[in-house]
């Protein structure tokens, strides 16, 4: 579990008008369990959904919901709650809310005050699938990306206008974990961190090739977290549809060799390599030159072993910290430490995967074995705060005395 990073924070928690909205009571509600100030900020259309006097209820605050109010412009109110607020977190972001965001449009006082802070910005995106997907929106989220605000999911999921897909709020526990992320410490600040990340394609002819169902998520988001906790970060990853991550240094490849010359290229130097692609383990023979074509009843396809990225970075005569993942369907622990100690690795994260587990999902869960003979485990939740979990297992290992050799 990420530790309490959220007592005595002062958080913004701001609300637009979506159905979304009547989960955001509980979202306030944690927040104060977690010993956070909450100063609710609501848009107009908002109050359409939930009032603002359950709002206060729950937040122990009055509601601010009038960007031109008396007592509160005395104060110069948006500058004030701007400067006071550690975190601000709209949710739900509404499409209309995130394109203000996007271009910079200050008409009411949530929107001003996210001008005027200097406090990390999160939002909980929820509406329609069909609106979630257009484009516009789409290029929006990818502008705040890139200006570094945080984007908290959506789900996919039944929605309330009965369509089914992504668009939908994340749960209010998720939302207040992902918060606590907001709040690390750089614990990896000066180190350099190589990542693998998503699936390689092995081709057996110019139009089919050999892959698996690996999405690239959990690499991605443990990119994303070793530069939150302060790293240097490489992420070196096969195809996906996944944005590139900010603030990092990004390598595209497609084939296992191709992964395997991108590592060695960047491994030096490095003090925490995570190998957390699915790298394809055979590849075919031969690539044909044409297409094959379907002219016998049977076809025998000549695979080889692509070279193992893992076993050569730990062989290095100074290897760095070496992670690596062990995606099971059966006998997890057995299989799991096996690959830990055939392999010489620093630490393990083994999970289970098919029928809806891990891969393409938005959750996952790890149990982490060390060569030290440690064991953690971290419970099922969303891919960005298990990320950061883990990076901070991975952080507090480093500084753990070796009890065991690589022999």
């Amino acid at each position: 579990m990420l530790t309490k990073k959220l007592i005595e924070k002062n958080i913004v928690l701001g609300i637009t008008g979506g159905i979304a909205a009547y989960k955001t009571p509980e979202i306030a509600r944690l927040l104060r369990s977690y010993g956070t100030h909450v100063q609710i900020i609501m848009t107009k259309a908002a109050k359409e959904f939930i009032t603002p006097l359950t709002l206060q209820t729950v937040s122990g605050r009055a509601v601010y919901d009038e960007m031109f109010n008396q007592k509160l412009e005395a104060e110069i109110g948006h500058i004030s709650v701007a400067r006071w607020a550690h975190a601000v977190v709209i949710a739900p972001a509404t499409a209309n809310v995130i394109a203000k965001l996007a271009h910079g449009i200050a008409d009411d006082l949530l929107t001003t005050m996210a001008l005027a802070t200097k406090a990390p910005i999160a939002i909980a995106p929820a509406m329609n699938r069909e609106m979630w997907l257009n484009l516009a929106t789409q290029k929006n989220i990818e502008t705040l990306r890139t200006r570094k605000i945080h984007i908290f999911g959506p789900a996919e999921g039944l929605q309330a206008c009965g369509e089914i897909g992504p668009g939908r709020m994340l749960a209010p526990v998720e939302i207040v974990r992902l918060m606590e992320t907001l709040f690390v410490e750089p614990i990896l600040k000066g180190k350099k961190v190589v990542i693998t990340a998503g699936p390689t394609q092995e081709s057996i002819d110019p139009v089919r090739y050999i892959t698996n169902h690996s999405s690239g998520k959990m690499g991605y988001a443990i990119a994303s977290a070793a530069v939150n906790f302060g790293a240097t970060v490489h992420l070196i990853s096969g195809p996906t549809s996944l944005p590139i991550p900010s603030g990092i240094n990004f390598t595209s490849v497609t084939t296992a060799e191709e992964m395997f010359n991108a590592v060695m290229s960047e491994i030096k130097g490095c003090d925490i390599f995570i190998a957390s692609a699915a790298v394809a383990d055979y590849k075919p023979e031969q690539t044909a030159t044409q297409k094959l074509k379907k002219n016998q009843e049977n076809m025998v396809l000549h695979l080889i072993r692509s070279r193992d990225i893992l076993s050569h970075v730990a062989a290095l005569p100074t290897p760095p910290f070496t992670v690596g993942f062990a995606a099971e369907t059966e006998n997890i622990v057995e299989n799991a430490l096996a690959k830990l100690k055939n392999k010489k690795l620093d630490m393990i994260a083994a999970n289970l995967v098919g029928k809806g587990k891990a891969f393409g999902a938005d959750k996952n869960e790890f149990i982490l074995f060390t060569r030290n003979g440690m064991e953690q485990k971290l419970a099922l939740q969303n891919k960005t705060s298990l990320a950061h979990e883990l990076l901070a297992f991975v952080a507090n290992t480093l500084g753990e005395p070796h009890t065991m050799t690589r022999t």
